[in-house]
């Protein structure tokens, strides 16, 4: 068997296209375009046939067996695979003559085929033993394992044992048929996707305005709730709460206490287990509403908040699978045919229930760690992780590659911690008391991601090679550290979200006898929960909530306004000058903020005595715009942002400093990224407001870092609109901003730094 197995990974390797070899090594999986799993028509009534069919079943995988499926799927079968015959001819013609779009965007620097090939030999060995130990405890348990005779064709490690995690060819197993019961009708989970809409709601829904209702809870503070439906309900958090009121499915009551128990402390721990933040959080997730939270930080409460997010992950993960085994048992016993009864409706068109995007593969690793811990409890039940070695190296980081000497804020040594690679997906399967790593997309239950990673797969429009199928029945997102999308590439953030619940472009295997109502009417994206977690109020956060979550159960957003701005850290002693622009309107904003600044701004630092100037640019598209301009023009600039190449940052920092160069344009991700101490400067320039606020600070402060004498003459100019109250109040506090908003005078003074 092991000659055999090995002889066929090496043909299907010689068989893949460059392309295809880079993707395999970069991702540990063929690109979802390739993925064909699909080909499984038949997988629901495999199950049915293998308890009425006769006992003369075959198990030798070389033989084919002949199958009694209705006349419907035999002919989707025929028109499926003459689709993918002429695809695969497409895929070689193609392959032979283009270069792939990704090698534009991965920079890869893995060995040649020989060394992936041993790789993926350790793997398969590593996989085949986690398989026969779960395939021994299901033994022990007194149940057979599921047939492993159908092989699939792909390149993927564990497609050998697909089945083994397919939830069509498992069953519920009789230890845990207590903790299964998804009938109570108190279960949030329950009343969500057994709610019903209908046609005239649906309609309504592009006209009818939101209604709104605000509430002040103790933690999170000032709640915003909204929905487009008729019906809203509010609700504030009870005092105390037990896990069983929480419907909490096993083993998760027992599995939490001891994962979160980092942030608990006192006695109570048993009878309390979650933190304030925790419980108010858990509360709005567990009743299906969407959540808007902009006051994640990584330096206070990230893990906090990552912990309570993927316990109710796994918490809904495990409650659509336990109800998906549970009518597998309920068919199997009653021997039902295809379509006999509309109470089995418990999937979508494709099987990935739960979408998790994060920045960093750090976060991802975090991620996965907290659902293993979730699901394993005490030590003496240690659940099955395939690939769990391969995934911690990939993912991992060594605590040696990073500059021991490195000094940087808090608040960027928590973001940028571990490996911050940014292109990534992997697809986790969760079934039982295993937990499945690289799993194809199709056969995943979470997918977990970066914006970049989705973009690659998903492609633009016109490309041949896109997928985006598997978005298609996500019921649960979410979206963490959403501000560090704004300094990586918010187009990948807006593409994905407008390819969400979307109906799919092929069947990918699925039984529509057991797909939800709501699913086949294209109904999904009412029923999907968006959580989304940020460390600041942005318009472009802001816009993403509002335009493109549509949950039935209604909308949660927090709206604290910011009593303190960030200008009461300066330390500097420094005179700021705020200009109001009067911009005509939000479209022409850019174009008037530019005009204003060369017409208005510039001339008054042009003079050898206004040198040392330093202009902050948040924009990059304002920043070329700038620099193009300052060419033009011919002065004495030089300029540094997130593309400029090291040896070119020593160079513009050195210039600047010995006055070498008047100007230095600055980008806001340069600073983001790297947070270097510009010395030199004797006059700030804000073109645009930071978009994180403690920046501003932060540049203000650096005034300091060459103190010559000249704090006398030091200037700070901020440029503002109507259009950036947000940002506004929170560099200067919300009642000043509201003054400078709506006061007769342009200009503002603040003075910092007195004593």
């Amino acid at each position: 068997m092991g000659k055999r197995g090995s002889r066929g990974r090496s043909q299907l390797l010689s068989s893949l296209s460059k392309k295809q070899k880079k993707h395999l090594r970069d991702f540990g999986e063929e690109h979802p375009f390739y993925d064909r799993v699909s080909k499984k028509e038949a997988k629901p009534q495999i199950c049915q046939l293998s308890e009425s069919s006769d006992s003369s079943h075959s198990e030798d995988e070389s033989e084919s067996e002949q199958e009694h499926v209705s006349g419907y799927h035999k002919l989707l079968a025929t028109l499926k695979n003459v689709s993918e015959e002429e695809e695969e001819e497409e895929e070689e013609e193609e392959d032979e003559g283009e270069d792939s779009a990704e090698d534009d965007v991965v920079n890869d620097e893995d060995g040649g085929d020989d060394g992936m090939k041993e790789e993926r030999t350790a793997e398969s060995a590593e996989v085949e033993a986690d398989v026969a130990l779960t395939a021994d405890l299901e033994r022990e348990d007194g149940e057979e394992p599921p047939d492993t005779s159908q092989k699939s064709p792909e390149g993927f490690i564990d497609a050998k044992h697909e089945s083994l995690f397919s939830l069509e060819t498992n069953f519920l197993e009789e230890e845990s048929g207590d903790s299964c019961s998804l009938k109570t009708s108190q279960d949030p989970f329950v009343q969500h996707v057994n709610k019903e809409l209908r046609e005239k709601e649906i309609q309504a829904v592009a006209t009818n305005p939101p209604t709104t209702h605000q509430l002040k809870w103790p933690i999170l503070g000032q709640l915003v709730f909204s929905s487009k439906f008729e019906k809203m309900e509010t609700f504030k958090p009870p005092k105390d709460i037990n896990l069983t009121s929480l419907h909490l499915q096993k083993p998760l009551g027992s599995t939490w206490t001891k994962t979160n128990s980092q942030f608990l402390s006192g006695p109570q721990n048993s009878s309390t287990p979650f933190t304030p933040l925790q419980k108010e959080l858990f509360l709005i997730m567990n009743s299906y509403r969407d959540l808007f939270y902009p006051e994640r930080t990584a330096l206070k409460n990230g893990e906090e908040i990552r912990h309570v997010y993927c316990l109710h992950v796994i918490n809904h993960v495990l409650k659509a699978n336990a109800r998906v085994l549970a009518n597998n048992s309920r068919r199997r016993a009653e021997k039902l045919g295809v379509g006999d009864d509309d109470d089995f409706r418990d999937q979508g068109l494709t099987r990935p229930k739960v979408l998790v995007v994060v920045p960093f593969r750090e976060a991802a690793l975090r991620v996965v760690q907290l659902f293993i811990s979730l699901l394993e409890g005490d030590s003496k039940k240690k659940i099955i992780v395939s690939n769990k070695k391969r995934f911690q190296g990939e993912y991992g980081s060594d605590p040696e590659e990073r500059p021991p000497n490195l000094k940087r804020p808090e608040d960027y040594e928590a973001v940028f911690v571990g490996n911050i690679d940014d292109h990534f997906r992997i697809g986790v399967a969760v079934l039982q008391r295993s937990i499945r790593l690289y799993a194809p997309f199709y056969s995943s239950d979470i997918i977990i991601a970066s914006p970049l990673g989705l973009r690659t797969i998903i492609g633009a429009e016109g490309e041949k090679k896109r997928d985006f199928d598997f978005l298609s029945s996500i019921e649960l997102l979410v979206i963490d550290q959403a501000d560090l999308y704004l300094m990586q590439n918010w187009e990948h953030v807006l593409h994905l979200m407008s390819h969400m619940n979307l109906l799919p472009l092929d069947s990918h295997g699925v039984d529509f006898s057991r797909v939800r109502m709501w699913s086949l009417n294209n109904w999904s994206k009412y029923y999907r929960q968006t959580l989304l977690f940020g460390a600041l109020q942005d318009a472009q956060l802001n816009s993403l909530f509002n335009k493109y979550c549509f949950n039935s159960q209604g909308q949660v957003a927090v709206r604290n306004v910011p009593v303190t701005g960030s200008i009461n850290h300066v330390l500097v002693q420094l005179p700021h000058v705020f200009q109001r622009m009067e911009a005509p309107g939000l479209a022409s904003v850019v174009d008037f903020r530019f005009n204003f600044f060369i017409n208005k701004i510039l001339p008054q630092y042009r003079d050898a005595v206004m040198s040392h100037t330093l202009i902050y640019v948040p924009s990059y598209f304002d920043f070329v715009r700038l620099r193009n301009y300052f060419k033009k023009e011919d002065l004495n600039f030089t300029h540094i942002c997130e593309y400029t190449q090291k040896s070119g940052v020593s160079r513009a920092r050195h210039f600047f400093l010995q006055g070498e160069k008047h100007f230095l344009l600055l980008t806001e991700r340069f600073h983001f990224y790297k947070r270097y101490t510009i010395k030199g400067i004797r006059n700030l320039i804000f073109y645009e407001l930071p978009t994180y606020p403690h920046f501003y600070s932060e540049i203000c402060n650096m005034l300091k870092a060459t103190n010559r004498g000249e704090e006398a003459t030091w200037t700070c100019t901020v440029l503002y609109s109507k259009y950036d109250a947000q940002r506004l109040a929170a560099v200067v506090g919300v009642e000043r901003a509201a003054q400078m908003l709506q006061s007769q005078k342009s200009v503002h003074l603040f003075i910092t730094g007195e004593q």
